[in-house]
């Protein structure tokens, strides 16, 4: 086609325009999200079996798992688990949508061990997979799933970023029937070789949205299409709309969709609330005031910088805060939750790092000190609390400019908030939230001490038989000398280490035999007049220190040195050094 026969290209609009076409952008520069999108449901090909109202009504869950359900105390399915597991028990794929905290991680992973119980995993090839999208996500699953997987023989192995992949690498040579992993990492081991994922039967992915969302799609496409394709898919989400449409279309079969909440994920038992703030500055005496509050709050901010800074000035304040962000190792980040878990910190600060995969006991307060930018992020920060059935409440912080925009988020998570201005000194703030003042005592919070290394083993001593075939058969007649069968006569007091017992292989008549004859420990031992010396009936007369050094009557070398030729006083005229090899003992 030639440049004249070419369409011309549409004249560009008007900067007015193109600005009235685009969304506003928020404070900072970052665009709020679209309205969600609703996810198209396949309608399945084959109809999906009834919902059970305990887990004994279950056909092929075995009775270990059953017993291990109620040593954990549960006695009743949710909702999700009720619906999906008929399905999944029977090897069904599935598309489950449940809010958070509503019981996903039980809901595939009983369906998981009990279709893998039996079967063993040969080194590097696990037979069940499980993806998630951030670390602190992948521990959980671990977590739950610990205790149920050992009810049923089955060994769980986890691969993340942040930790030594060599360690995991090593885990997975082991062996591992179920391997729960970030989709970054796999992909790494699957490429160095360490793992191989053509026997994986059943596959899970949770949050799915999440992973679509943080670009991960790429990474899972690529392992979903190494596993088994005659295998069972699981997508399991609180949230599930189109980025996820096309894993749906190119890997599940005739899908089974259970929704047991709508794609907003709303949680009945929780409690919404704006709270408009003035400025920056009321901002941040109402942060500093509910932080101090009597219970523990977890703190959401948009960057790793802003949770650096509001950690410092809690901490200078007397609140025993924390902070955790993607610019932490794993090994910090672990450290920092079970401090907030275990009560040392009262106050966690986080980037959305936390907002998914973090479940702690008793938490009744999310606070959004930086409003998020997306519907779903806001349900899942929400979500930390007022799970399993509990109630909590949301609170979230909004300045004069961010009115509008919080509204329109809060259309699109379907929440209708309670909406009030308060200040930090009001009554209102507390009565919400527990808001108080702090103490203004700068306190600091103690790393958990780091595990010692294990001490190194130290040779044992080598024991040797008591009796006639010890050092001595007699017992010492020196001070502190040891019975019968010990060190010698005398011991290490006056009467040297032995008196006529062998030492080690030669031995005089009573010591033990050896090949010559000759060479046992001396008369007096250590303990005389000079350093002990070898000789011909061992040590030596004139024991450790004496008139002359490393030599006495005899020397190091006698009849029975250790020595070729020993280092005795009766060095043989015409040789190196008297003696022949003996030493400690009578020749070999």
């Amino acid at each position: 086609m030639t440049r004249s026969a070419r369409p011309a290209r549409p004249a560009r609009g008007r900067p007015a325009e193109r600005t009235a076409k685009r969304a506003p952008k928020r404070p900072g520069g970052a665009r709020p999200a679209t309205a969600p999108q609703d996810f198209t449901v396949p309608e399945p090909r084959v109809p999906a079996l009834p919902a059970v109202g305990a887990f004994e009504e279950l056909t092929g869950l075995p009775a270990a798992l059953l017993k291990a359900l109620a040593a954990q105390g549960v006695t009743a399915p949710f909702p999700i688990q009720a619906a999906t597991l008929p399905n999944s028990l029977a090897g069904r794929d599935l598309l489950g949508r449940g809010r958070t905290g509503s019981g996903k991680t039980l809901a595939f992973g009983l369906a998981l061990l009990a279709r893998t119980a039996g079967r063993r995993a040969e080194p590097g090839a696990p037979l069940g997979l499980v993806l998630v999208p951030t670390r602190e996500l992948a521990q959980q699953v671990t977590d739950a799933l610990t205790p149920y997987a050992t009810a049923v023989n089955l060994r769980l192995a986890t691969v993340v970023g942040g930790l030594s992949i060599t360690k995991q690498a090593t885990a997975l040579r082991r062996g591992a029937e179920v391997l729960v992993a970030t989709p970054g990492r796999l992909q790494d081991l699957v490429e160095r070789g360490d793992c191989r994922l053509g026997e994986v039967a059943i596959t899970v992915l949770d949050e799915a949205d999440q992973m679509a969302d943080m670009g991960f799609l790429p990474q899972v496409t690529a392992l979903l299409k190494q596993v088994d394709p005659d295998g069972q898919r699981m997508l399991f989400s609180a949230t599930l709309d189109r980025n996820i449409d096309r894993l749906v279309r190119g890997f599940l079969s005739d899908p089974v969709v259970h929704s047991v909440d709508p794609s907003a994920g709303a949680v009945t038992t929780m409690e919404h609330h704006v709270l408009h703030v003035a400025d920056e500055t009321d901002k941040k005496a109402v942060t500093v005031r509910i932080a101090a509050r009597d219970g523990r709050v977890i703190l959401f901010l948009d960057t790793k910088r802003s949770v650096d800074r509001l950690v410092k000035r809690l901490l200078a304040s007397g609140v025993r805060a924390a902070g955790l962000h993607g610019g932490r190792s794993q090994p910090q980040r672990n450290r920092t939750l079970d401090q907030f878990k275990n009560g040392q910190v009262s106050a966690l600060v986080a980037t959305n790092v936390a907002a998914r995969g973090i479940h702690v006991d008793d938490l009744d307060l999310v606070v959004n000190v930086d409003p998020p930018t997306d519907h779903k992020d806001y349900l899942h920060r929400g979500g930390r609390t007022a799970r399993a059935g509990e109630s909590g409440s949301v609170v979230t912080l909004v300045l004069p400019d961010q009115k509008r925009e919080m509204t329109r988020l809060m259309s699109d998570a379907g929440i209708s908030p309670r909406t009030v201005a308060v200040r930090s000194s009001d009554e209102e703030l507390a009565r919400l939230t527990g808001a108080r003042e702090p103490s203004g005592v700068a306190v600091t919070v103690e790393a958990p001490p780091a595990p010692q290394p294990p001490a190194a083993k130290s040779r044992p001593k080598r024991r040797r038989p008591r009796g006639g075939g010890g050092r001595a058969d007699v017992v010492g007649e020196g001070t502190g000398g040891r019975p019968g069968g010990g060190r010698g006569d005398g011991g290490r007091g006056d009467g040297g280490r032995a008196e006529a017992g062998g030492r080690r292989r030669g031995a005089a008549d009573t010591g033990r035999p050896g090949r010559k004859q000759g060479g046992g420990s001396a008369d007096s031992g250590r303990a005389g007049t000079g350093r002990s010396a070898r000789g011909g009936a061992g040590r030596g007369d004139t024991g450790r220190t004496g008139d002359t050094r490393r030599t006495g009557d005899t020397g190091r070398a006698g009849d029975g040195a250790r020595q070729k030729h020993g280092r005795g006083a009766d060095r043989p005229q015409g040789g190196p050094r008297g003696g022949t090899r003996g030493g400690r003992a009578a020749t070999r």
